[in-house]
């Protein structure tokens, strides 16, 4: 089935602000929202959701709800995206990725793995996460320290994609660990690197939106929280995050661009949680933050 893009083609401070009215229509609900800049000089943006086929009726509807009485001006307008994998094709060729103890590598490079590696073999594949991207790297590297610093006892990967910090994390420690994700396809390829990975057991891989899912009850509180999504939905969820974290236990927070790491670490320490420290890899932060 093909996937839809409806956007709007506007200013960059307009494209924000429609990005602020489709966050508050759609919620939690599991559709891709974002915007692009189009050319620099002329001050295009495009403003865009994302869905299924199935769903472009009721999406298009609400929508131009959301923009008749904002945005009048607005041209909705439509694209439809070919079925191709573009996560396989940007990813092919790219080497092993060092991160703390871990090394993260695909099957082509499995000679590369040296003795007392952590070895994640992680092929490119349709869910987000090799190692490559500074935020996956950044997460691991936090993760080698506080497991190897803290009890940690019950492990939540929040927004998993492939699963490799989900692995990173079973890999140094026999515990628990429940990796979610919003998306059904993210899930099942976590699942199936699990296995890939030798991991029989101590991984439960579910599709949960937010925190609305029983899966957080059942299997919480947690000892480690580990999110690498994007800025805007931490900062949102970082009372319910809180919530879900055990006394003294510690969130690894990324998917945050170097400037927006202050709104949220004012989010997480109004969650009453205390900064510990930040690192940057390639223009991204990875943020750790500890339980008191």
């Amino acid at each position: 089935m093909s996937e839809i893009r409806l956007y709007v083609s506007t200013t960059e401070s307009k494209a924000e602000e429609i990005l602020d009215l489709l966050s508050e229509v759609f919620g939690e609900e599991d559709f891709a929202i974002g915007t692009t800049e189009i050319d620099e000089k002329k001050d295009i943006w495009e403003a865009s959701i994302y869905m299924m086929a199935e769903d472009e009726a009721d999406v298009r509807s609400r929508v131009e709800a959301a923009l008749k009485s904002a945005f009048p001006e607005a041209r909705l307008q439509r694209e439809v995206i070919p079925d191709v994998d573009w996560v396989v094709k940007s990813l092919e060729g790219l080497k092993p990725v060092r991160a703390g103890r871990f090394l993260v590598h695909g099957s082509h490079d499995r000679d590369k793995v040296r003795p007392g590696d952590i070895a994640i073999e992680i092929d490119a594949g349709q869910a987000f996460g090799t190692g490559h991207h500074g935020t996956t790297a950044g997460c691991l590297e936090v993760i080698d320290a506080v497991v190897r610093s803290r009890p940690v006892r019950n492990a939540l990967d929040l927004g998993t994609g492939s699963g490799v910090l989900a692995i990173a994390v079973r890999k140094l420690k026999n515990i628990p660990v429940l990796a979610t994700d919003i998306d059904p396809v993210a899930t099942r390829v976590a699942a199936e690197n699990v296995r890939r990975n030798g991991i029989a057991s101590g991984i439960v891989t579910r599709t949960a939106p937010g925190f609305h899912s029983t899966a957080f009850s059942e299997h919480g509180p947690f000892d480690l929280i580990i999110a690498n999504i994007l800025a805007r939905p931490l900062i949102r969820m970082a009372p319910q995050l809180a919530m879900h974290l055990a006394p003294g236990g510690s969130v690894i927070l990324s998917g945050i661009l170097a400037a927006q790491r202050w709104k949220v670490i004012a989010a997480y320490s109004g969650a009453r949680l205390r900064h510990v420290r930040t690192i940057w890899r390639n223009g991204w932060v990875t943020i750790h933050f500890d339980r008191p």
